[in-house]
């Protein structure tokens, strides 16, 4: 079984180039879920539709995720429904870019 709070701390690695927090704390990852043991799912999106850094940002996900040692295996969907407002920042985040 994978500890999806490792698999949260991994993410936290990935950092939105533009904004400099990572995506867990800008509240870009909506869902992990274990579908079967290793087998990994994350559910996120973007700050906008447009994001240059899509294809880039989403790929980091998949390659934090996997250096967890219990995943075997990890899909990464972007989603844009429900789409992403400020208020999906954590209060790490808030402090960070001024949004008390």
């Amino acid at each position: 079984m994978i500890d999806l709070d490792k698999v949260r701390e991994s993410l936290k690695m990935v950092h939105d180039p533009e904004i400099g927090v990572n995506v867990v704390d800008l509240g870009l990852i909506y869902e992990i879920e274990e579908l079967q043991e290793g087998r990994l799912h994350i559910r996120m999106t973007m700050t906008t539709p447009g994001c240059p850094a899509h294809a880039s940002l989403s790929e980091a996900v998949r390659r934090a995720a996997q250096r967890v040692p219990e995943v075997r295996s990890v899909t990464v969907d972007v989603v844009w429904d429900p789409p992403w407002t400020p208020e999906r920042l954590s209060e790490a985040a808030r402090a960070r870019l001024g949004r008390r």
